[in-house]
């Protein structure tokens, strides 16, 4: 399957698409049809192919969150989110999240990984991540951080059981349908935030309010369908003998589906806490 996930969909170029309607799910080390696609690279290529394992995944995943979770905690410490700061803390994290994109989208039009730019990109993300989680706690819900980091972990442990339990059936239907509700969901996302910025108040009311609680929890869901995806590229990978480097995509897509993640329920938290009060 070709991912929706930009930073992955390169492993799914050159595999045949399967009818829309079916399970998409291969145990690892099986190629249906023929021998493995990394002993064909072998007898095309002389030079030998080590091919990534489930280790290199883990290690290159730690490596890379470890890296936004340090520059958070950093940010956090290091740039005060007080009245008196809040503007130039705000001007530094936005900045930070600007350049984090546009390492992510280097990173996403190259074909292959650039381990100097995924790490830029977690690093910077953190820095984005560590002003806005602070300013969050500080002004609008104290505590609601570690709540959140205790429900992004909730979320990627249950999704993780549901696809290895194949309680999820990551198909072509599947992946249409949620790259469909990504896209309208970033519209609106983006239309809110251009109302927003021209004097409208709250925009379209998605950040505030019972709107803006759906609106959040409806992030977690697709945020939480894109990390399924995510796994069943990664597995797909490990079964066509994808070179041992693609290890550094496979953290990078977890990295950014887990941010998205992140930034959706502490929307949801803070939202819901501030109604309680």
């Amino acid at each position: 399957m070709k991912s929706t996930n930009p930073v992955l969909s390169r492993w799914g170029a050159t595999r045949t698409p399967a009818p829309a309607d079916t399970v998409l799910l291969q145990p690892v080390g099986v190629h249906a049809g023929g021998p493995p696609e990394s002993d064909l690279r072998t007898h095309e290529d002389p030079t030998p192919v080590t091919p990534m394992t489930l280790d290199d995944v883990v290690v290159r995943t730690a490596t890379t969150l470890g890296t936004t979770v340090l520059t958070a905690v950093l940010s956090w410490l290091l740039l005060p989110v007080d009245a008196a700061n809040l503007g130039t803390s705000y001007g530094i994290a936005l900045g930070a999240a600007a350049v984090a994109f546009a390492l992510a989208m280097l990173q996403s039009v190259r074909r292959q990984p650039s381990p100097a730019l995924i790490l830029g990109y977690a690093a910077f993300e953190g820095l984005f991540l560590g002003v806005i989680s602070s300013a969050t706690s500080t002004h609008l819900t104290p505590g609601v951080v570690v709540q959140t980091v205790l429900g992004t972990f909730a979320v990627a442990a249950g999704v993780l059981l549901a696809y290895r339990m194949r309680w999820i059936r990551v198909t072509h239907r599947f992946a249409g349908f949620l790259t469909a509700a990504a896209t309208g969901f970033l519209l609106l996302l983006l239309a809110d935030t251009l109302f927003s910025a021209f004097g409208a108040g709250n925009g379209l009311g998605f950040h505030s309010g019972g709107l803006g609680l759906l609106f959040g929890a409806i992030g977690v869901l697709l945020g939480a369908g894109f990390l399924a995806l995510d796994f069943r590229q990664i597995e797909d990978a490990l079964t066509d003998g994808a070179p041992r480097e693609d290890a550094w995509l496979a953290a990078f897509g977890l990295t950014t589906t887990l941010v998205w993640i992140y930034l959706e329920i502490l929307q949801v938290l803070s939202l819901f806490n501030s109604n309680d009060n």
